[in-house]
């Protein structure tokens, strides 16, 4: 037979082994995911280090940006200045076409008292004489309006053997470069006793000659404004050389349209 042999006097609390301490207090340490505590701290410490970084680089890119401004304020008034001198050269150069111009227009509308006599000598018929050429004022197409052509008239008078022959006249001058064809009409003409020299007037043996009857006109023409640089070949047959060759001068450097 066997015998038992149970020693219940170790399973008391007294007599359980203790544990042995080796000198220092034991931490224990929370076990688990550690990730979000990195990422707390990599926020808490990285946030203010990045913001630190930019508010420098904003700073630099501040006081940049504030230097181009600076830069380019400078350039705009200096841009100003120059624009401010190109307007009074503009201005300054404009007044001086203008007055050009003016003067061309001037020169254009010259008509030589050469070449209009010259064309008038070419015009008449052998059967009428000129008493007198004189310049007169503006023509005005209609009672109380005002003339259309500030160049002026001319006023002619003189005889003429017959009516038929002061209408070829005035058709003659009708067909003129140098006068406008729709003013140009006849004003007066009537019979009158043709003018003879004191030694044809005498009476001869009594007898007393009496004066033929001729005919006394007076024409008016407006002159024609169209610029003389349109007239050159007529002016060229009238021999008025020396216009001629200044507006030919004009047109060369573009003063006057060829």
């Amino acid at each position: 037979m066997y015998s038992l042999d149970v020693n219940f006097l170790k399973d008391r609390p007294a007599y359980q082994k203790k544990p042995e301490r080796k000198g220092g207090i034991a931490l224990k340490f929370p076990t688990g995911n550690f990730t979000p505590v990195y990422v707390g701290v990599a926020l808490g410490v990285g946030l203010p280090a990045l913001l630190g970084v930019a508010w420098w680089l904003l700073q630099g890119k501040i006081v940049e940006l504030e230097g181009t401004i600076a830069q380019l304020d400078q350039e705009s008034k200096r841009l100003d200045t120059e624009i401010g001198n190109l307007n009074k050269i503009k201005t300054e150069t404009n007044a001086i076409k203008g007055e050009t111009q003016a003067l061309v227009t001037v020169f254009d509308q010259i008509r030589p008292w050469s070449a209009m006599l010259q064309d008038l000598r070419d015009r008449i018929p052998k059967a009428v004489q000129i008493k007198s050429i004189k310049q007169i004022a503006p023509i005005a197409v209609a009672a109380g309006q005002p003339p259309n052509n500030p160049a002026g008239g001319l006023e002619i008078t003189g005889l003429a053997r017959s009516f038929n022959d002061v209408n070829d006249f005035l058709l003659s001058l009708q067909q003129s470069q140098f006068l406008k064809s729709t003013e140009t009409r006849i004003i007066t003409a009537g019979l009158v006793n043709a003018p003879l020299s004191a030694s044809v007037g005498q009476p001869l043996n009594g007898v007393t000659i009496k004066p033929p009857q001729v005919v006394e006109y007076t024409i008016q023409s407006s002159m024609n404004d169209v610029p003389a640089s349109e007239l050159i070949r007529e002016l060229e047959k009238k021999g008025t050389v020396g216009l001629v060759t200044r507006i030919r001068s004009m047109q060369q450097i573009g003063v006057i349209p060829k």
